[in-house]
């Protein structure tokens, strides 16, 4: 855990805000590199990316303040902090997914041959900042004897919840996985023309991953001692993911 990579004076560089800026940077290369496959133009891609980021960060700051309300009902001031972590990832992919549909519509744009193009990319930014998560202590993992598991220092929000106890890395777990899933559909996206394919296949293999992967997290509360939130929508995820290739095959 190394949440401050440095400081100039009152100016306050984070670890989790450093792989978030790398991450958009690696996520937007890919997305030059790939706006071809789906007739795109340099345009597009640079109206997409600007409009992902606002969304993104919107989405998943507001899903992570409805879901940890009590840890901001007192100190609202808190709310916009996103520099010290706290972020659902499931919400700031709905809200970017509806402003690409609206962005699409407006621009008259296929918008599943949109959302193809930028799958990968937001896998391979994903996996940076699930570095970032590591780094700055949050979305820490469960208890394990594992010869890789890693602790926590104290007064770490990990180390509170699970005093001298050795954790999954499962934010690296998270972090791996993505980066395979990126290259995945890097390659995919190549292969197949049809639109809303690779899509697809993004949302049934992170909703898959997403799930188990859950199974190792030590920070999300269940419902009804069953699965976490996020689970719940890793099901759904995979179903649409499911439902979209489906789709696809009736148009070929």
């Amino acid at each position: 855990m190394h949440p401050l990579l440095f400081q100039i004076g009152s100016l306050k560089i984070t670890c989790f805000g450093a792989m978030a800026a790398c991450g958009f940077l690696a996520a937007s290369f890919l997305l030059f590199a790939n706006m071809k496959e789906r007739g795109l133009n340099s345009d597009n891609v640079n109206d997409l990316f600007f409009i992902c980021i606002v969304a993104g960060i919107l989405g998943a700051r507001l899903f992570y303040v409805i879901q940890f309300w009590d840890e901001f009902k007192n100190n609202l001031l808190m709310i916009p902090r996103v520099d010290k972590g706290g972020i659902v990832f499931y919400g700031g992919f709905i809200a970017a997914v509806l402003a690409i549909y609206i962005y699409s519509r407006r621009k008259k744009l296929n918008f599943f041959g949109v959302i193809d193009v930028m799958a990968p990319s937001l896998a391979l930014g994903h996996a940076f900042g699930r570095i970032g998560c590591f780094l700055n202590g949050c979305c820490f993992g469960r208890p394990c004897d594992l010869p890789w598991a890693v602790r926590f220092p104290q007064g770490s929000m990990p180390e509170h919840c699970y005093p001298g106890a050795s954790l999954h890395p499962v934010q690296l777990y998270e972090s791996l996985f993505n980066f395979a899933l990126a290259g995945l559909l890097f390659v995919f996206l190549r292969k197949t023309k049809v639109c809303g394919r690779t899509a697809a296949l993004y949302l049934v293999c992170y909703g898959i991953g997403r799930f188990t992967l859950e199974l190792f997290r030590g920070d999300n509360a269940k419902i009804m001692s069953l699965m976490s939130v996020s689970q719940i929508i890793g099901i759904a995820t995979a179903i649409a993911g499911v439902g979209i290739y489906i789709a696809t095959m009736k148009r070929t």
